[in-house]
């Protein structure tokens, strides 16, 4: 059950570069300004916490869906043991700003304007996100989103803490 969960979330992780995204494998590391206060945020500061990164830009139309779907799973939650990670693509981050304005979330924001974290994710389209382990390992990704998609991830996101619980 928790491998179809998984494969169910996951997609093929592939690129044009010669090395592809591989599950299980660590996730790219970033170090990236947080949308608003500008304070620099890493990948690594999220150790020990389930993360679901989630790329996304003020033109998606389905992240109008995701980042309030995003940020009730994450109320639901809590932040002990799960983290949203929003990165915001917009060349210009005031179109991000505007963005959150009329869909607003609690989790962090960061953006990246050079493009150089998406490059290292391998995104082929928006919105995609990637789900991260407690140790830092990619355990899947999921590009577009509907609303029933969070369900889904709710499942994943449970297994991947009661797995590393059940570890310790």
């Amino acid at each position: 059950m928790k491998l179809l969960l998984l494969l169910s979330l996951s997609l093929c992780l592939y690129s044009g570069s010669s090395r592809a995204l591989s599950l299980d494998e660590p996730a790219p590391e970033f170090n990236l300004p947080d949308i608003y206060s500008g304070e620099s945020k890493t990948l690594k500061e999220y150790r020990g916490k389930v993360v679901y990164l989630d790329f996304w830009a003020s033109w998606c139309g389905p992240c109008r869906q995701s980042l309030p779907l995003l940020n009730k799973l994450r109320n639901k939650l809590g932040t002990d043991r799960f983290e949203v990670i929003a990165i915001n693509l917009d060349s210009n981050p005031e179109d991000g700003k505007h963005f959150l304005e009329k869909y607003p979330v609690e989790y962090p924001v960061l953006t990246d304007t050079t493009g150089e974290t998406p490059q290292k994710y391998q995104l082929t389209g928006m919105p995609t996100s990637y789900l991260i382990d407690q140790k830092g390992n990619l355990k899947g990704s999921h590009q577009g989103f509907r609303s029933s998609d969070i369900a889904k991830i709710y499942e994943v996101v449970m297994t991947l803490i009661k797995d590393e619980q059940s570890s310790d």
